[in-house]
């Protein structure tokens, strides 16, 4: 019996070891400036409107409207500036629950199946995970992408935020990331949606869509199915 409470003791040991790091649950509330709701904001149009996401306007910026195949609706915001990407997602939440906790344990659990690297510290936004992401490269041989894994549990929404680049190393690029983050606005609506729902998402009618936009002014795509940030989570 003593050598069998051993052998327990022992794997108990070996699985908390092997087990990925937990990110602890966090009040529910804005992290300092942004992201806002929609709420917050004098002016609504002052910003891109694309539906459940508002963005303020940032020179440079290029917004794609990702469409998942099956059923033809947009699922996401990827946006391009400073040598960075950017992958926004809203959902719908209860009031008495957070998302980000469990959002964030199982990417934490589907790194670890990747065997990737995974670091949790105290950002601006709260909680953020840094990993590697195992993959293939072009050429066929095995290499990782960097990744910044961001998630605000607002009013009733959740907000995810993938940002890959240039931002993960560069401090200057890093601040303009960050200066756009703040610059989200959610806007959850008033429909009756299950928790974990994808706010709906549309092309904005004050931006231009063709390659070519005015100074200062983002490049907008219309809907289509490019190439995800990342599958993890």
């Amino acid at each position: 019996m003593i050598f069998k409470r051993k052998k327990r003791d022992q794997q108990q040991e070996v699985a908390e070891q092997n087990a990925p790091p937990a990110v602890e649950e966090q009040p529910s509330q804005l992290a300092g400036n942004g992201p806002k709701d929609i709420n917050d904001i004098e002016n609504p149009d002052d910003y891109l409107n694309f539906g459940s996401l508002l963005l303020k306007p940032i020179s440079g910026m290029k917004v794609r409207l990702d469409m998942e195949e099956k059923t033809k609706r947009v699922i996401s915001l990827s946006l391009e500036v400073a040598e960075s990407r950017i992958q926004l997602q809203a959902f719908a939440r209860s009031k008495s629950e957070q998302l980000w906790p469990g959002i964030s344990n199982k990417i934490a659990e589907d790194l670890t199946k990747q065997q990737g690297e995974l670091y949790i510290r105290d950002g601006e936004f709260g909680k953020e995970l840094l990993a590697k992401v195992p993959q293939q490269l072009p050429d066929g041989r095995s290499g990782h992408v960097a990744l910044r894994f961001i998630g605000v549990d607002g009013p009733r929404w959740f907000l995810r935020i993938v940002v890959g680049g240039a931002a993960i190393s560069n401090e200057e690029a890093s601040e303009v990331v960050d200066e756009l983050v703040r610059g989200v606005v959610v806007d959850r609506g008033t429909s009756p949606l299950p928790p974990q729902e994808l706010l709906p998402l549309s092309v904005p009618k004050n931006a231009r869509t063709h390659a070519e936009p005015p100074p200062g002014a983002p490049a907008v795509q219309r809907p289509e199915r490019g190439p995800e940030i990342t599958q993890i989570g």
